[in-house]
């Protein structure tokens, strides 16, 4: 009964609206928690009300929101409808959050804290947004009108905008802060992945030995994970030398290893991160 509700395009798409106003809800309070009392100005339209905030008093809810909505106007107009309802929705929901939790006491006024604890929060929230297939717009959106119509990167756009929003936290405010704004920059980006990938990482090891057989039986019988025969051959010797391709988790490496070892103590092994593995004897796709 639970995986017929889990695999249900309905169920599916209900969850996807929970985690936009879930993880809306995290990147509101997180601004108003961490950034907004320690003046740390992160990026984004967040970025630019803490600005305005301290400058000309204005309130950030109402920043947000009239900055927010017409760049998700412009977005439809220039890039399309795709995207969407949801877009929509977490495009109005951070700003109304914030408003209604705006005279909630902030956690801390350390701005180191503020700047680490704050990244966290909005990067967790911006992470689950993304699981429900959606954003908060803001200066995303911006960045990919300004990708369409100047052929740079969508990376670059991103940094650019960012970029001179610190800087205008740093004249605002003084340098510390815009270094503080730098700190929040990287963590929001680094919890993002981790919430998107995940915290446990494996390896995928590419194996060349002369007992191939040996090794693939081990693998499969010992460490009881798959292995895949890649057809190769020696760029020296021209000869056909199959490579055995096996992905284990992070605990189980030590082990591969030894076994490998002692069938082949002359295998050739080279060893990569896997940072996501979707399948049998890992995460459900």
């Amino acid at each position: 009964m639970k995986r017929r509700n889990i695999d249900n395009p309905k169920f599916e798409k209900f969850l996807e609206y929970i985690y936009i106003l879930v993880g809306s809800a995290f990147v509101a309070i997180g601004f108003n928690l961490f950034l907004l009392p320690n003046r740390v100005a992160s990026g984004g339209v967040s970025g630019i009300s803490t600005i305005l905030d301290a400058t000309f008093g204005f309130e950030p809810a109402y920043v947000q929101w009239a900055f927010n909505i017409p760049l998700f106007i412009a977005g439809v107009v220039f890039l399309g409808k795709q995207f969407g309802f949801k877009t929509l929705i977490g495009t109005i929901f951070v700003p109304f959050v914030v408003y209604m939790t705006r005279n909630w006491e902030p956690a801390t006024m350390d701005p180191l804290l503020g700047s680490l604890f704050g990244g966290i929060c909005i990067g967790l929230g911006l992470g689950i947004v993304f699981r429900g297939k959606a954003s908060t717009g803001g200066t995303d959106l911006a960045a990919q009108i300004i990708h369409k119509f100047t052929g740079l990167s969508l990376g670059t756009c991103v940094a650019l905008i960012d970029g001179l929003i610190v800087l205008s936290a740093a004249f605002v405010f003084d340098i510390e802060r815009g270094l503080y704004a730098l700190i929040g920059l990287y963590v929001t980006s680094k919890t993002i992945d981790i919430v998107q990938i995940g915290w446990g990482r494996s390896k995928m090891t590419m194996i060349i030995t002369n007992k191939q057989q040996e090794v693939q039986d081990a693998i499969l019988h010992e460490i009881d994970r798959g292995v895949t025969r890649l057809a190769a051959h020696g760029g020296f010797t021209n000869n056909e030398r199959p490579v055995l391709m096996c992905v284990v988790d992070q605990t189980e490496f030590t082990k591969l290893k030894q076994v490998v070892r002692h069938i082949d103590p002359h295998a050739f092994v080279t060893v990569t991160d896997a940072s996501e593995v979707l399948g049998e004897g890992f995460k459900r796709v």
